[in-house]
């Protein structure tokens, strides 16, 4: 007896055995779909790759970049307690402005004391090219007394040979000739004494005049010594004020009123907003098209896009991050592991832009780099033709401190600064027939020489 379950069986097997197998219909949208998907797809890998070659290869790009600035210790030059704090955290100071005042008094007595001993060298001074005069003279009177001894050698001469020849008859005692003969002795003495005497006024002399000769008072050694005193005096009275050495804003101020302080104390730094560049850090695979002189486009966080600075590669740097820091990476080692390593490349900002809109040290950037022109170098071959940053504001302080010892100077200089006349001397009726000596005598001035006419005054002392 059959069921009815095996009887819907065997009719559908029968079916399906009557029936002819046709395989099933396709979609023919879902196929125009998905090729007009892998036609998209084709046309875009085309479209990628054309603009890959054509427009993206001309560019590097990079979002690790920084604004880097100049920031510019204060630090003091002598030390001292702080009296006044002129500037705090973001003002703006001009070049030359008193930053901080510290206590000065030290360096002013230290100061009066320099200026008393220059005037003090330039008073010795003068009193070596005044006696150049004084020996001069002295020499002429030396002559003089070789000039009276000899007379009197001649004198007593005569005198000797007139008592020897009346001798004989009687005329002249024994006693008389003996003082005759005394006399002459005694004027030989008293030659050689006078002649001892000139070549000692004339060591004098030279002696002095080694102190003074191709010299003149204000370029004299000694006050040259003492006008460096000076100097270095004056500039630690000026130094107690610190300036300002550029325009810029203050940061990072740590001095504090009445702090004791050191030369070289850090107090505050000061940053030039003017003078910021940007160092982007491209990785080792960016570098190979990277040229000095390539025009960047850059973006700042800080704006947005909507504010795009225009620059130029002004130059790669010699070493990687990794090869400068406090503990570089040991790449010898066993466990190595391969980071890509990325160089600094320095990009120079256009000063109008940054005058529009000013940045800040440390802010993000990104940075884009137009490599097509690759007729640049990659390294600076020659070195720099002016300096990186000057300041004019210390010179100052030298021109003051030269003015202050001309005028110490000048003020104990007096007639010595003048070239010296001497008026000759009236001539003694012994002294008559001989010559007077021309003696060299220096002007203090310009260190030339002047004839100094000196007569003898005879047997005058």
């Amino acid at each position: 007896m059959s069921t009815p379950e095996s009887s819907n069986a065997s009719n559908a097997s029968n079916t399906s055995a009557a029936a002819p197998a046709q395989p099933p219909a396709g979609n023919p949208k879902r196929k125009k779909a998905l090729t007009a998907l892998a036609a998209v797809v084709v046309v875009a890998g085309l479209g990628w790759s054309a603009y890959e070659y054509l427009v993206a290869s001309h560019y590097e790009s990079t979002d690790n970049a920084y604004v880097q600035g100049n920031v510019i210790q204060i630090t003091p030059q002598i030390g001292g307690t702080v009296m006044a704090i002129m500037a705090d955290d973001t003002d703006f100071v001009k070049a030359g402005q008193v930053l901080v005042q510290l206590d000065p008094a030290d360096a002013k007595v230290a100061l009066e004391q320099a200026e008393a001993a220059l005037a003090q060298a330039v008073r010795q001074v003068r009193t070596l090219y005044a006696n150049n005069g004084s020996l001069a003279a002295q020499i002429a009177l030396r002559d003089a007394d070789v000039a009276k001894a000899q007379s009197d050698i001649a004198r007593a001469t005569d005198d000797l040979n007139r008592r020897q020849s009346l001798t004989g008859n009687g005329a002249v005692s024994k006693e008389e000739l003996n003082h005759a003969q005394t006399q002459l002795a005694t004027a030989k003495s008293a030659l050689a004494a006078a002649q001892a005497g000139v070549v000692a006024a004339r060591e004098q002399l030279s002696s002095n005049q080694a102190l003074t000769e191709g010299t003149s008072i204000e370029q004299h050694p000694s006050v040259q010594v003492a006008a460096a005193k000076v100097r270095e005096a004056y500039l630690a009275t000026q130094r107690a004020g610190l300036l300002a050495p550029v325009d810029g804003y203050v940061a990072k101020r740590t001095v504090q009123l009445g702090q004791r302080v050191a030369a070289g104390t850090p107090m505050m730094s000061i940053i030039p907003l003017n003078q910021v560049w940007v160092d982007a850090n491209f990785k080792e695979v960016q570098l190979r098209n990277i040229r000095i002189g390539q025009p960047v486009t850059l973006v700042a966080d800080l704006y947005g896009k909507k504010v795009e600075y225009k620059g130029s590669v002004s130059g790669l740097g010699v070493g990687t991050g990794a090869a400068f820091s406090l503990l570089p990476a040991q790449n010898a080692t066993g466990n190595w592991i391969k980071v890509v390593q990325r160089v600094p490349v320095r990009i120079a900002l256009d000063a109008k832009q940054l005058a529009d809109n000013p940045l800040r040290v440390g802010l993000s950037m990104d940075a884009e780099v137009d490599v097509s022109n690759k007729d640049g170098k990659t390294l600076a071959d020659a070195p720099r033709d002016a300096a990186l940053a000057h300041t004019q504001t210390y010179g100052t302080q030298n021109d003051a401190a030269d003015r202050d010892v001309q005028r110490v100077i000048a003020a104990n200089t007096g007639k010595a600064g003048k070239a010296v006349k001497t008026e000759p001397l009236a001539k003694s009726p012994s002294a008559a027939a001989q010559p007077v000596p021309a003696v060299r005598r220096e002007s203090p001035d310009a260190g030339t020489t002047h004839l100094l006419s000196v007569a003898s005054h005879g047997a005058a002392r």
